[in-house]
């Protein structure tokens, strides 16, 4: 049997820039509509249509849901010509539907691809996640560390006062606690309505982005996701399943996933090289969102390498037919 072609990731970055582009402008004249569900089903179309048109056998190992309750972009959906290097792919069309549907900040059109078995197979579960930028030492917070702890052990590490510390956290009723012990002391808060793989991004440009760190629950898939962009930009990641009912952890068996309270790193979640690339929908801290003008729109993307460290920012200037 002859070896799968190599993961050529260089040759396929644009590529996969183009892929997120297109579901991005798929998306941009559902702005603002109030439409979630209308303004999803059209990045995903986009996305889909436009991976079809790339020279790969990919697998959708990250994606809308198992196959019976998402016709699109299922885990498992097969897609590409079939020619070209085996290949895994986490997505989140719309990383943001709801915002989007708000015209609200941090709206992103998000995939990933490596070689085959380069990234977790991560049930649609729930995962407590903690992330912070590059330039530390390894286990300088971990997840068995109370969430004062990790304030107080990063702002050690960085020579600063608590008080100079920002912490990204989603809004949900259940991370009230969590925020009031981040509150005690004296860290600064981002609460975010939406979209924790931009939240963990965040942490990677600290010194543009003010965030220094991520924590609290959130979608699995989306932590595949965050590790990805951090394994092209540099940090750390942990992530640990949480399941709330014996379906869940039937999830994860399928999965192949046996342990279920191990803390993953950013390495266990993206083992291989991959490449990342994001689209901004609307405005956000991380790419611009697409903006309008006669005839014309404009999308940024971000594109990014594990291989190399690169961080690549592009605009695209679309004719509007």
């Amino acid at each position: 049997m002859a070896d799968a072609p190599e993961f050529h990731d260089r040759m396929l970055s644009l590529g996969l820039a183009r892929v997120s582009e297109a579901a991005a402008l798929a998306s941009a004249r559902l702005i603002g509509r109030g439409d979630e569900k209308k303004a999803d089903q059209a990045a995903v179309n986009a996305m889909r249509n436009q991976l079809n048109k790339l020279d790969i056998k990919g697998t959708v190992v990250i994606g809308e849901g198992e196959r019976d309750e998402a016709p699109m972009l299922y885990i498992g959906e097969e897609v590409g010509t079939g020619n070209g290097p085996e290949v895994d792919i986490a997505l989140d069309p719309l990383e943001g539907t709801t915002l989007t549907a708000k015209d609200m900040p941090n709206a992103l059109t998000v995939i990933a691809m490596g070689g085959r078995g380069s990234m977790l197979h991560a049930p649609d579960v729930y995962m407590d996640k903690l992330a912070i930028g590059p330039g530390f030492r390894r286990g300088v917070v971990t997840m068995d560390m109370s969430p004062a702890e990790r304030v107080s052990a990063l702002a050690a590490a960085k020579g600063c006062s608590t008080e100079d510390i920002t912490v990204c956290v989603l809004e949900r009723p259940r991370h009230e606690e969590m925020i009031a012990e981040i509150r005690t002391t004296g860290a600064a808060i981002r609460l975010i309505t939406d979209g924790d793989v931009a939240g963990i991004i965040h942490c990677a440009e600290a010194d543009k982005t003010g965030i220094d760190m991520y924590m609290g629950s959130g979608g699995a898939p989306e932590g595949v996701l965050a590790a990805a962009a951090l394994k092209c930009m540099g940090g750390q990641m942990f992530g640990r399943l949480i399941f709330r009912n014996e379906d869940e952890k039937g999830r994860a068996k399928k999965a192949g996933i046996t342990n279920f309270d191990r803390v993953y790193t950013r390495d266990d979640l993206v083992s291989g090289d991959v490449i990342f690339a994001a689209t901004g929908v609307t405005d956000g801290s991380i790419v611009a969102g697409i903006k309008r003008e006669p005839g014309f729109l404009t999308t940024e993307t971000i594109l990014m390498r594990s291989k190399t460290g690169s961080v690549r920012r592009m605009t695209y200037r679309n004719p509007v037919r």
